[in-house]
């Protein structure tokens, strides 16, 4: 009797241990629905970029990408961003998209110009720049490094 009390005790204390770790790991993904206006952006390529990533500013996280698309005329990839309502973006913004570490990953992040209008929810941004592989990099150094 007293082995059954245990084991029931010790069940209870693994499921209490298993419900906080989910609700800090709910916490850490941020999954919550983020309020904000969306914006678009026109790139050659998203490679490395996903639906999650992050949308900084000066380093900060002021959003999260929502959706990719490939425009059926142009070829050109679309990648909707959620922004936090409370950032307001001259309509110069320029995005590019980079490397969030050296462990890989990648951001959008976002340049502010000095226009004195503001983008407005479903604006586009078309001054942007893809994202750098690093693999063309090294085989144009290692290919090309040479010849000079």
């Amino acid at each position: 009797m007293r082995r059954n009390t245990i084991e029931t005790i010790l069940g209870a204390v693994v499921l209490v241990a298993a419900g906080l770790f989910m609700a800090l790991a709910y916490e850490a993904a941020d999954l919550t629905s983020s309020d904000g206006y969306e914006l678009k952006a026109e790139f050659g390529s998203v490679s490395g970029l996903n639906i999650g990533d992050d949308v900084r500013l000066s380093g900060i996280k002021i959003g999260q990408i929502t959706d990719q698309q490939l425009d059926p005329d142009t070829y050109t990839a679309i990648v909707v961003m959620r922004i936090d309502p409370q950032i307001q973006l001259p309509s110069d913004t320029s995005a590019r998209i980079t490397a969030a570490s050296l462990l890989g990953g990648n951001i959008m992040e976002l340049i502010p110009g000095a226009d004195f209008e503001y983008l407005a929810a479903g604006d586009i941004i078309y001054d942007t720049r893809d994202p750098v592989s690093l693999t063309d990099l090294l085989g144009r150094f290692v290919f090309q490094g040479g010849d000079e």
